[in-house]
């Protein structure tokens, strides 16, 4: 089956049949990662790849096949079990690993007709990426399951690597990595941009992509997926994704960072006191190579950020509009970042196009710079992709064709060389100190349904995005209600 959208569709009409018992999708996308990574396993271990399983005896693809009933469901069990405790890249798809399908028939089912039915290891690594690309932004689509959080959207991300435009040899990490699609697009750029020799096509398996994701189920979903486009496991100690809590503290230096750090909540963590009374208390951040302590996780993610940069390092990366006019220790980060990095572009992005709602987000592009007296920042330029466009996660969703003015004009291949257009100025570092508290939260196109009633969108999106801006009142003012509490 060369077709990665039959294939979605083949294992998502098998899901319809276990939500019935009670399985979600999130549930669904985590156990095919598991019977895919030991299917795989076993085809690699014959010919003609021949490679020495890293999967024991009795607990492999040929054991599961040969089991039934409920003896297979022990089976499966022990084997997750077993699996979770070992090291390396077994450790990390099946780190707490549970059987979630309660109906041992139906596992069969999805062993034998389902999985066994390919071979996965011959299918090319666009066709298998792609396929479980789908699963993921299926699952992404499932509003209850909330795995949209750790999504962003597809063309953002194509649009955000074609302007940082990575280079073969570069070193590309992402500090909350969520499934990979920035990692994975990054790749997928290296291998069509490039004619890769064997070297580099060597370094683009293993040693170009770091990621780093909190949460120990997502890291198993990015690892699997990273494994399926030919990313990571030609060794078991080589992980191109790790679980830890990145901000907490240095790890590594990159040449560039693409990142979406994870919105919501300042960070906070629950004490309960001897009386078993619990309180929240913030969680402030303290690093001696940070400007500022707060306990804004995106302040946070971004002073981390400029500090895993190499010299002359380039980052991208989406921040929700508060980090551009919070005041505090906000101010002091901002008036240290045009300093010591060049921050030179800002995309500002449109509404409705997060499965997160009332989420207004922008990309910063800056550069890291060696410690100089001078201002690093000249010129920021910003692109306005907001005011008067209109998406929605339904009928008009963000493309990647709606990116290629913003691409062109940053210029990839000269982003000294630029030209001011109607949604793309530039301000000067001078115009940006003047701002109070250094605000970079700047518009200048006229809203043109504030205009006149005939240019109003459509009521359904006027709807939505009424719906997305209290949705993000409310969120400010929960985190403001757990404060004061």
């Amino acid at each position: 089956m060369s077709n990665p959208n039959a294939l979605v569709q083949k294992l998502w009409n098998y899901c319809n049949i276990l939500r019935d018992d009670g399985l979600s999708y999130g549930d669904y996308v985590e156990q095919l990662t598991f019977l895919l990574f030991l299917k795989m396993a076993d085809e690699q271990s014959r010919p003609p790849f021949n490679k020495p399983s890293p999967i024991p005896k009795g607990k492999d693809w040929p054991a599961l096949l040969g089991a039934d009933g409920d003896d297979l469901e022990i089976l499966y069990r022990h084997t997750l079990e077993d699996l979770g405790k070992r090291s390396g890249m077994l450790g990390i798809i099946f780190r707490k690993a549970q059987n979630k399908i309660q109906d041992p028939a139906k596992l069969r089912r999805l062993i034998v007709d389902l999985i066994d039915k390919e071979q996965w290891s011959s299918l090319s690594a666009d066709v298998k990426g792609d396929a479980y690309e789908g699963l993921l932004q299926k699952n992404a689509e499932d509003v209850k399951g909330g795995a949209g959080q750790y999504f962003t959207p597809r063309p953002l991300i194509a649009a955000m690597v074609d302007a940082v435009a990575p280079q073969p040899g570069q070193t590309i990490c992402d500090p909350s990595c969520g499934t990979g699609g920035f990692l994975l697009a990054a790749h997928d750029y290296l291998a069509r941009t490039y004619a890769l020799d064997r070297e580099q096509k060597k370094k683009l398996r293993n040693g170009t992509f770091f990621g780093i994701e909190l949460v120990d189920s997502v890291t198993r979903l990015c690892a699997m997926n990273l494994l399926l486009h030919g990313i990571g496991g030609e060794s078991e100690t080589d992980l191109p994704v790790t679980t830890k809590d990145a901000v907490a503290g240095k790890h590594g230096e990159y040449e560039i960072v693409l990142a979406n750090p994870p919105f919501g909540k300042k960070s906070s963590v629950t004490i309960v006191n001897e009386a078993g009374e619990s309180s929240k208390e913030s969680l402030i951040i303290n690093r001696d190579d940070f400007w500022a302590s707060t306990s804004n996780k995106q302040l946070n993610f971004l002073q981390h950020i400029f500090t895993i940069l190499k010299q002359h390092g380039r980052a991208a990366v989406v921040l929700p509009d508060n980090v551009l006019f919070e005041g505090g220790a906000g101010e002091t980060i901002r008036r240290e970042l045009l300093k010591q990095a060049d921050v030179h572009t800002l995309l500002r992005l449109p509404t409705g196009i997060f499965y997160a709602q009332g989420v207004k987000a922008n990309v910063l592009f800056f550069d890291r710079k060696p410690a100089q007296e001078k201002p690093w920042t000249r010129k920021l330029w910003i692109y306005d992709l907001r005011t008067n466009l209109h998406f929605t996660l339904k009928e008009n969703t963000l493309k990647r064709s709606d990116l290629d003015d913003f691409v062109a004009r940053y210029n990839p291949r000269n982003r000294f060389d630029r030209q001011e257009t109607e949604r793309f100025k530039s301000f000067t570092y001078e115009e940006l100190l003047k701002r109070d508290k250094v605000n970079l939260d700047l518009f200048w196109l006229k809203d043109e349904a504030l205009e006149e009633s005939a240019n109003l969108p459509a009521p359904e999106v006027i709807a939505a995005e009424i719906a997305a801006d209290l949705e993000a009142a409310l969120e400010q003012f929960s985190t403001i209600a757990e404060d004061l509490k």
